[in-house]
């Protein structure tokens, strides 16, 4: 597992992902507008490289830049194909490179999300994960149905909501959480119950109700776009689900869960360095409001 941080490590983990291609690349696209990694999939596809692209049917921008992005992509050679309409919004970001590294991120590609934005990704090769991925792409890029068959793959609206209610109710130390739109009412009345039974709960970003003893701080840099969450100082949930409803039922997100002892303390390390940096504190129930 290696983490990918932003805005400190930028776009290059993901130009070396792509220029270090040698058979495929299968990408999900919500965004995309950075020139450099447009460029390195064209040369990906100059390689001989096979590079399809999965765009959603909607995302904010209207039909008309939908249109330019597909074409932006068959110009560079990619194979594209539009998501199903069946849910709310496509909204996962995932790479595979040659079906063997698969990259969850909790950001688009674009210089506002890897540039300006505390956002998170991890890249992995574990072949049950890449596996599982490779799956969900096939059937999403088909629109045909898929049905999850690793349950720390998680994919909205399917698993996911099961998924992270056991990371969170499994909790016995602490959970430290970037969300900035946690709303959900089953997500808020299991935090504040971890919080009720002496779990240090945390959050970075927004809460919508007045949990007791769960602290709040909004982020204090330039932009939050990050969905995460340490368990114990060892399992981590990285990837684009917010717990909120829309998010878990009614849109694709994609994220994993993982056991990683390294990579939960560097999260923390930076959870702890924005939490210091935080402005704004809400100090909900304020026992463990120290920095």
């Amino acid at each position: 597992m290696k983490l990918l941080v932003q805005p400190d490590d930028g776009v290059a983990p993901l130009l070396e992902a792509i220029e270090g291609a040698k058979t495929s690349i299968d990408l999900y696209i919500f965004r995309l507008t950075y020139p450099a990694v447009e460029r390195a999939l064209a040369d990906a596809v100059s390689r001989g490289v096979v590079v399809r692209t999965l765009i959603a049917h909607l995302n904010g921008s209207g039909e008309d830049a939908l249109r330019k992005l597909e074409l932006r992509l068959l110009g560079l050679g990619a194979t594209v194909s539009r998501t199903d309409e069946d849910l709310l919004r496509y909204h996962g970001k995932m790479m595979i490179v040659d079906q063997r590294t698969l990259y969850v991120l909790g950001y688009n590609f674009n210089r506002k999300d890897i540039e300006r934005s505390r956002s998170l990704g991890v890249a992995t090769e574990q072949a049950d994960l890449v596996g599982e991925a490779l799956r969900l792409f096939q059937a999403d890029f088909d629109r045909k149905v898929y049905t999850p068959g690793l349950d720390r793959f998680v994919v909205s609206p399917l698993n996911s909501r099961a998924a992270l209610l056991e990371l969170i109710e499994g909790a016995r130390e602490q959970l430290l959480i970037y969300d900035s739109r946690l709303s959900d009412n089953q997500m808020q009345r299991v935090l504040e119950r971890q919080a009720m039974k002496g779990v240090e709960v945390r959050v970075i970003g927004k809460v919508e109700k007045n949990l007791r003893e769960v602290v709040v701080r909004k982020y204090g840099a330039d932009r939050l776009h990050v969905r995460a969450i340490v368990r114990d100082g060892e399992r981590v949930f990285i990837g684009s689900q917010s717990l909120r409803r829309a998010e878990l039922e009614r849109r694709r997100e994609i994220g994993i869960i993982f056991d990683d002892r390294r990579i939960a303390e560097q999260i923390a390390a930076i959870f702890d360095g924005d939490w210091v940096r935080a402005n704004g504190v809400k100090e909900k129930g304020a026992r463990r409001a120290s920095a």
